[in-house]
Parts: structure tokens; C-alpha cells; sequence
């Protein structure tokens, strides 16, 4: 008398193997949910107390990183400009346009505008604009093509093996100092030849693997 169906054998077979891919399914589950935008926040944007267009201000007008975010060169954090910054232009031009009401109303309250931080970074990360900057990297290599956005939004996914490819691999991404903040640049040809000329000129050091470097 036979006990099991002809299918048993098949049966049993099937579920030893899917018992011993399943921890490996569940970690590439998880790794992969880790890594995406869903995570990461990676092209998201969010609601700002204007909509204020980068895509308008830097592309179309051209008017330079340097003018609204002014520590970028000299500390950690690029810095948000004042109202009165806005104001420059803005107390000449669309004057009473709607969507410009709460930077009128900050002016005349003195009280800042409260931006919500788009590329933002654990606090136990350390990050500084200004060595960045002073070692070649420019804006877009981690900020993306901003003088086309519309609304601004985090380009890059920001994960620590994102930054961990660039200390490794500096020469890829350093540019010459008169190109850190041209939004069109991209990377030439001959980017490795060059880029391990800028990472001597730079006096970019070897050890940018170092935990103490990003975790402090």
C-alpha cells in the first residue's frame, strides 16, 4: 500500500529548498527596501513655505549658489540666505505677487523664513560644504542638475556606500576649482588622468576611509 502520492517527493523537495532560500530572500528584502527612495527620500521633494523654483532663480537668471547660500565655502553648512536677501530683488519686483505673501510677512515681522531641510544626513554623520569645495568636488556631484529643478528635491540617495565610492575613488569625481559651481560640467574623457592630477593638487589624502572622518 503506497503512504505518499507520486507528488511527495517534489512536495517535500520544494519546500527544504524555499526553507533555505527564505533568510536569504528576507535579507535582500530588507537590503534592497534600505537602499531605496522609499528610505532614502532619494527624489522627493517637500513642502516649503514658497515654492521657490532653483530651475527660475539659477537656471533661467543665472544668479549664482554663492548669492542666497554664502557660508558654503567657509563652513559646514552652506546656510540658508535671509529674507532681506530675497527682498533685494523681490522689493522691486513681483511686489504683490500671492505666493511671495510670507516673505513679505517675514520681512515685516522679522522673523525668518522656515525652510525644511531637503538633503538631510543622520546626526551622527559629520559632513562640511566647505573642504568639499576646497577639494574639487561641485555642487552637482551630490546635489544634481538644482538649476533644473522646479522644486527642489534630494538628487542623490545620500547612503554612507554612496559617499564611501567617492572616497574611494576621488579621481572620478573632482573637477577643476573654476567648475565647482558650473551646474552643466560633466566629467571629460579623460577623467581618471585628470582627476589623479587635481587629487595631487588638491593634496587629497589616501585614508578617506577612516571612520573618525565621517563619524565624530
Amino acid at each position: 500500500m503506497q503512504i505518499f502520492r507520486p507528488q511527495a517527493d517534489t512536495i517535500a523537495r520544494v519546500v527544504l529548498v524555499s526553507i533555505a532560500l527564505l533568510p536569504v530572500f528576507v535579507v535582500g528584502l530588507a537590503y534592497a527596501i534600505v537602499r531605496s527612495p522609499y528610505v532614502t527620500a532619494q527624489n522627493e521633494t517637500r513642502e516649503q513655505p514658497i515654492p521657490f523654483s532653483h530651475k527660475h532663480h539659477a537656471g533661467e537668471l543665472g544668479i549664482d549658489c554663492r548669492y542666497c547660500h554664502t557660508s558654503v565655502e567657509k563652513a559646514r553648512f552652506a546656510g540658508m540666505p535671509p529674507t532681506e536677501t530675497c527682498m533685494t530683488c523681490h522689493s522691486q519686483l513681483w511686489t504683490n505677487a500671492g505666493m511671495l505673501a510670507p516673505v513679505r510677512m517675514s520681512l515685516a515681522d522679522n522673523q525668518p523664513l522656515r525652510w525644511r531641510r531637503i538633503n538631510t544626513l543622520p546626526d551622527y554623520v559629520y559632513f562640511d560644504h566647505s573642504i568639499h569645495l576646497a577639494k574639487g568636488v561641485g555642487c552637482s556631484t551630490c546635489h544634481g542638475a538644482v538649476d533644473q529643478m522646479p522644486l527642489m528635491r534630494q538628487a542623490a540617495p545620500l547612503t554612507m556606500g554612496w559617499c564611501l565610492d567617492c572616497h574611494r575613488n576621488p579621481e572620478q569625481y573632482v573637477r577643476p576649482r573654476e567648475a565647482i559651481f558650473d551646474m552643466s560640467w560633466t566629467s571629460p574623457a579623460d577623467q581618471t588622468e585628470k582627476g589623479k592630477r587635481l587629487v595631487a593638487e588638491y593634496h587629497i589624502r589616501a585614508n578617506l576611509t577612516d571612520c573618525s572622518l565621517c563619524h565624530r
